[in-house]
């Protein structure tokens, strides 16, 4: 048995998980398994391998996602998941999940029947890829016989996996439901980031009863899912939120 983290999807919004990487650090507590989807996943991942959260963070900001050279051609997509392939290679020193310091469980949707997929063996860069492959934006990750986008459609909080193998788990979810104000949806985008929201948050909530806390940091919902030139404040807001939560929730651990 050991300490479980559950990393939630959520775009942009997900660099606030490497902010909670490091309060965590701080406080001296060690993380045994990880289940992540989305950006969850890429974070999950990096960390399960043993990068640090400073290398972690810098890959976030360094990895330039919509460059030209990365765009679909003859594919269902704007951005070519898998011209990415290349950037995660160097952060495993094989691509396959028993290299992983910690285990690891990804999920990711499978088009063609429909259904979540756990992924926690194998081959290990296409299955974080295809987590992370937001529909219509990233084009879908073929493995094996399935065809696979996003785990966060099915499943954006995907504790499942960690509760027979973990004692304490730790939750972090980057899509908290706040109350906003009408002025905020007058573009097509704040109605769809504003949708997914909703949509993630009600088929989350409920999971996290099951956690030991969940760390939800406030003020995230002013950030696009692809609101990339403000990571550094995204990241603050995570740190500051773990912070807060292990000051008074440490000891359940």
């Amino acid at each position: 048995m050991g300490i479980g983290l559950v990393l939630s999807g959520g775009g942009a919004r997900g660099v606030a998980h490497i902010g909670v990487l490091k309060a965590l650090e701080e406080q001296g507590v060690e993380v045994t398994h990880i289940s992540g989807t989305s950006a969850g996943a890429v974070v999950g991942a990096m960390f399960a391998a043993g990068n640090s959260w400073q290398d972690i963070f810098r890959f976030f900001k360094e990895i330039p996602i919509f460059n030209y050279r990365r765009y679909a051609i003859n594919k269902p997509g704007f951005i070519d998941s898998l011209k990415f392939y290349k950037d995660f290679e160097g952060l495993f020193k094989e691509d396959d999940f028993s290299i992983l310091e910690k285990k690891l469980f990804v999920t990711a949707t499978n088009l063609i029947d429909g259904k979540i997929k756990i992924f926690s063996s194998g081959e290990l860069i296409k299955p974080v890829l295809a987590s992370a492959s937001f529909p219509g934006v990233f084009t879908p990750i073929s493995i094996k016989n399935g065809v696979y986008v996003d785990g966060g459609i099915l499943n954006n909080f995907p504790i499942e996996p960690l509760k027979p193998l973990c004692n304490k788990i730790i939750g972090v979810f980057v899509n908290p439901l706040e109350t906003i104000q009408i002025e905020e949806l007058s573009h097509s985008y704040q109605i769809l980031n504003r949708s997914l929201q909703i949509s993630l948050g009600s088929q989350s909530l409920h999971k996290f009863k099951d956690c030991d806390f969940v760390i939800s940091p406030a003020g995230l919902t002013k950030f696009g899912i692809f609101d990339l030139k403000t990571l550094e404040a995204i990241f603050e807001i995570g740190y500051l939120a773990a912070v807060k939560e292990l000051e008074t929730k440490k000891s359940l651990l």
